[in-house]
């Protein structure tokens, strides 16, 4: 007896209907096949299946020929189990209802029958609201990220025999519902503050702007001038995740494997730290079945790149249509896939190879020379990191804390959030029409944008980053329009501009 079993399967980050087909064979042929490029997970659930099966105490003495659909996809990982499992059952009438045909379902199978946690759950959910079935059947593990989903039904089980019950009426399960606190952001301030880093007011102003628009900063010192400790206070004064990032953020999490147990959504903002041996691969994402890499691991929160010269320069290139256009495009033969990566690039470098300041400039030049010249475009705010003075070091003034600017961030992303909508669009996402609607400048600034880009030789990407600084510092003081006191200060921020 044939059935088929709706069930899903990962493109990218995105869910896509896989349909399971399973035939039964005749009496006395035992041969499992299955066809439609499943990749080799997916060819041994087979075995897992037979003996969860028999395990669960259902006699089973015949084979299956298994399709799963489109066959022109490749499927990997072993979600699909459960709904093997539940065709086969259904081909041999210990399913004898037809509420299989309601839910998408999905679950890896231990030998004993148990369903152990899968990737993606959260994106199965969102998949079976856009495609209008009523629910999803998946192991308890999962229930939290798929329950974020409103208007889909949640159906947890935990072994074969609880799904096989529930789909023959026998079994009441009701779905799974999340308490309010799921969907509460949490307001819980980090451990690390500012005020704990001596001296560096200046870097700490211009780390206020960054995280106040979201621009991307580039901080430049010499060995034990505070950078990383500066980079590592970041996250505490950048405001929570809003509801549509955090489903964003979320459903990447959840399609890698990386969503802690019990979290339904990520409140906080991701930060990714990878290591400058970091192939192209890992940062960027690919794989001859595409997966995220850490830009978009670090989707709607930071990417540091600490000792940013380092990295492979073929590497760091890759980065450059990410961070223009806050996506991926990985590109195979069998099509492309599309990763999410709207990410705050924090860097940091040293001034030279060996560190320390330059007695002259050639040892500066020759440092650059690693990070080409539209890398550094991208970025909209160089800060130098000079040394701290010893009176600075052992004084007792703290300086600016974590909290003042976390105070100044959320005002200016308030005025943000008035201008732009709920959107998660800040001052460094702003495309060209929004840079002339609400970035006009006066005849003083223009002069002085002019002087700027004579001297400074600054590119057309360049001055449309200076204007977008320019509006956050107008945020931040509270004014509407750009002024010359704030254009001069957005252009000091393109310290490693130069004529290429």
């Amino acid at each position: 007896m044939l059935s088929r079993i709706h069930s899903f399967i990962l493109v990218g980050v995105d869910a896509q209907v896989c349909e399971v087909e399973v035939d039964v064979l005749h009496q006395g042929t035992e041969k499992n096949t299955i066809v439609g490029l499943a990749q080799l997970a997916v060819k041994e659930s087979l075995e897992r299946v037979d003996r969860a099966v028999k395990n669960s105490g259902y006699a089973v003495s015949r084979g299956m020929m298994i399709n799963l659909a489109p066959a022109d996809v490749k499927k990997e990982g072993p979600a699909l189990d459960l709904p093997i499992a539940i065709g086969l059952m259904r081909g041999l009438n210990f399913i004898q209802t037809e509420r299989h045909k309601e839910y998408l379902v999905a679950g890896e199978l231990a030998l004993d029958g148990r369903l152990r946690k899968i990737k993606g759950g959260l994106s199965m959910a969102l998949l079976a609201r856009d495609k209008g079935f009523k629910g999803v059947i998946l192991p308890e593990e999962n229930k939290r990220e798929a329950a974020v989903v409103e208007g889909v039904e949640v159906i947890p089980v935990g072994t074969l025999a609880q799904a096989v019950g529930f789909l023959n009426e026998l079994l009441d399960i009701e779905p799974y519902e999340l308490d309010g606190e799921a969907y509460a952001a949490s307001q819980q301030s980090s451990d690390l503050d500012f005020a704990e880093v001596r001296g560096q007011e200046a870097v700490k102003r211009a780390i206020t702007i960054a995280a106040a628009g979201g621009h991307n900063i580039l901080m430049i010192g010499p060995p034990g001038t505070g950078k990383s400790m500066l980079a590592a206070r970041i996250p505490g004064i950048l405001p929570p995740l809003g509801r549509a990032e955090s489903l964003e953020t979320t459903r990447i999490y959840s399609a890698m494997g990386l969503l802690p147990d019990g979290v339904a959504l990520l409140d906080r903002r991701p930060v990714r730290t990878p290591h400058h041996s970091a192939t192209a691969q890992a940062l960027i994402g690919g794989g001859s079945i595409p997966r995220p890499g850490e830009v978009s691991l670090a989707h709607h929160g930071i990417l540091f790149l600490d000792e940013l010269p380092e990295f492979p320069r073929p590497v760091l290139e890759t980065m450059r249509q990410p961070m223009e256009s806050g996506e991926v495009t990985i590109a195979r033969v069998h099509g492309s896939v599309k990763f999410p990566a709207r990410f705050m690039l924090v860097a940091a470098m040293n001034p030279t190879e060996s560190g320390y300041a330059p007695t002259d400039t050639r040892a500066r030049d020759k440092y650059l020379a690693k990070l080409s010249g539209p890398l550094l475009d991208r970025i909209d705010i160089h800060v130098e990191v000079p040394a701290v003075p010893y009176r600075e070091l052992t004084g007792k003034h703290a300086g600016t804390s974590s909290g003042q600017m976390r105070e100044q961030v959320m005002r200016a992303r308030a005025i943000q959030t008035q201008r732009f909508g709920e959107g998660p669009i800040c001052n460094a996402r702003m495309d060209s029409k929004l840079l002339r609607a609400h970035c006009e400048l006066g005849e003083t600034s223009l002069m002085l944008m002019k002087q700027a880009m004579d001297e400074l030789g600054l590119s057309a990407r360049a001055y449309d980053k200076v204007r977008r600084v320019a509006r956050t510092i107008a945020d931040m003081d509270g004014v509407q329009h750009i002024n010359e006191n704030h254009i001069a200060e957005a252009v000091q921020y393109r310290l490693l501009d130069r004529k290429f």
